[in-house]
Formats: C-alpha cells, structure tokens, sequence
C-alpha cells in the first residue's frame, strides 16, 4: 500500500463535467490510500468574512468550467481497472479544511421552483470543533461528506455535467457517505477514474433548498479494485448499514430501483427468497430520500446489519 496526496489546483481538477476521455491527475495501484483536498463554490459565493484558500481564487482564474456544476477534484486512475470490474471506495477520514460555508436558493431551483427569490448565507467554521455557526446563531456540529464522489461515465456518454447522479455515481449527496463509509462504484472506463468534490459540511435528507452547507474538505480515501464483478449500479455500506441507491427524475421510480436493489442484494447473499426479503424490508427496512434538487432525484434503501446478522445462509456482501 502507497499513501498519496492529491491537492486541488487548476492542474487537478475539472469544473462541472465528468468524461470518461480526462487525463488522470494521480494514477495509483489497487490497496493505495489518497488524501484528497477540495474547494468549493464559484467567484460568486466568496464570503465576506473568512480566510479564502489561494488555490480557490486560482482556480477561478484559471481552471475551465465546461457545465454549470461542481468543482471536483481528480480523475485518480486505478492500475488495471477496466469496465465490469468494481471500485471499492472506502472513505477513511472527512475533515473540513475551510473556515467558512455557503448556502444558497436558486428562484427555480430546489425542491420548491418558483416559491422564493434567489438568496446566499455564509457560515462560520470553527475546523477544530468541527462545527458550524449560522447567520442568525444556531450552532450545528459537522457531519461533513462529499456530495460528489464517482468514476468516469461510460465513453459513449461523452462530456456530461456533475448535477445529475447515474449509474456513474457522481451527484450522489448521500449524508450517510461520510467518514467509515464505503462506496462501491462500477466500473465503466479505463482507470475508473475516480474524482470527488461537492463537499457538505451538513446536510439533511433531501437537500431541499439546493444545497448544504458548501465548503471544501479533506478526504481519506482507500481502493480496492475487484475484477469483473459486474456491479451496474452504486451501492454502499456503513458499519451499521447496507445501503442501495435509485436515481430517476420520477422520485417513485427511484425509489421503487433502490428497493429492488436491497432486495436483490439480500436474497443473493442469504437464503431468504425475494419475497421474504421484500416483507423483511417492509418491517426492518428504511427507504429515504436522498435529495430531490439534481433533475435525477434520489432515494436509498437502508438495512441494518444487526438484522442481517440473524438470516439464514449470510454470507460476505461482497460475495455476488
């Protein structure tokens, strides 16, 4: 295992797109571990208080933006990876690295298009305390996570933007994809091609108003590369959890995916059939929305691992 430290700069990162045809910014064998940093937010959302990192401003300057999206920074290229196979994204450590957050409403945008004018908060970061002061004095503790993480898109997709979350990952903004958490990701292209960015300091379920608390951070990522498994959609675990996602501009529709997901993944790694796992998941189960802001909505299927302990025939999650 290599350590690695990739730094946001106009060098190491793309500004609103993912194409599976980027040059890698690191390239690192299966097992590396990465520190990758990053920034966030445009020339617009500058605070008007709050140390702004000089790779920011420089980005700004320099850095192409080809869509309207996130600031991410990679690609980092896994030795060997190569469509079919599966990324194994263990997210190790999540620190913010900025002292300062913004929030803003677009008038349609969010979950409620056409109900408020356009509008911009900053927050205060305190990076030791891991908290975070808003305008009018709450006080809330970080819980911060990227909310982009993802390998490149299939190479026929071509260029497309950060907003939308697909079988890629990208756009995911999962709260439960913090620190201890693993992302397990197809995929698609040659490398894989991993990038993150997006970073929350907090978000809730459904990210309604359109975004967290924006800022940049520090991940610690671990991979781990498993040839052919033939994976087509993200999924993730925590140590609590098993997690499957749904992605469609029909929040039914995604729902019901991620619920067919879970089920499949429990009936294929115990010996429940898929309807005891289908009432299993009506009792146990937790279905939520993930965020409703990113034209593809989201939803995840949760499942606790206490439970899955008690079924029949368990086996590794990794093992289908």
């Amino acid at each position: 295992m290599t350590d690695h430290h990739l730094t946001a700069s106009p060098e190491t990162v793309h500004w609103g797109w993912f194409d599976a045809r980027l040059a890698p910014a690191l390239t690192i064998e299966s097992g590396d571990r990465v520190v990758i940093e990053s920034v966030s937010g445009g020339p617009q959302n500058l605070p008007p208080k709050g140390t702004v990192p000089p790779e920011l401003l420089d980005i700004h300057a320099r850095a192409e933006r080809r869509q309207i999206g996130h600031i991410l920074t990679g690609p980092v290229a896994v030795a060997g990876a190569e469509p079919g196979d599966m990324l194994e994204v263990r997210i190790l450590n999540v620190a913010p690295r900025m002292d300062w957050g913004y929030t803003a409403c677009r008038t349609l945008g969010g979950a409620l298009p056409g109900e408020f004018e356009a509008a911009q908060i900053h927050s205060e970061i305190d990076i030791a305390a891991r908290t975070a002061r808003l305008p009018w004095g709450t006080e809330l503790a970080l819980a911060p996570f990227f909310g982009v993480m993802g390998v490149a898109p299939p190479p026929g997709w071509g260029e497309i933007p950060t907003i939308q979350p697909r079988a890629h990952g990208g756009n995911l903004d999962n709260k439960e994809l913090g620190a201890g958490a693993t992302l397990y990701l197809p995929v698609w292209a040659e490398g894989a091609l991993f990038s993150c960015g997006d970073g929350h300091g907090i978000q809730g379920d459904g990210e309604v108003c359109l975004t967290a608390i924006e800022t940049g951070l520090t991940g610690t990522f671990e991979f781990h590369l498993h040839k052919g498994k033939g994976w087509d959609y993200p999924r993730a675990e925590t140590q609590t959890h098993l997690i499957t996602m749904g992605m469609h501009e029909d929040l039914d529709t995604a729902m019901r995916d991620a619920l067919r997901r879970m089920i499949d993944w429990v009936s294929a790694i115990t010996d429940l059939s898929r309807t005891d796992a289908y009432m299993l998941m009506s009792l146990t189960g937790d279905m939520r929305i993930t965020q409703v802001v990113n034209g593809e909505k989201g939803s995840h299927a949760m499942l606790a691992k206490s439970v899955l302990e008690t079924l029949p025939g368990l086996k590794p999650a990794l093992s289908v």
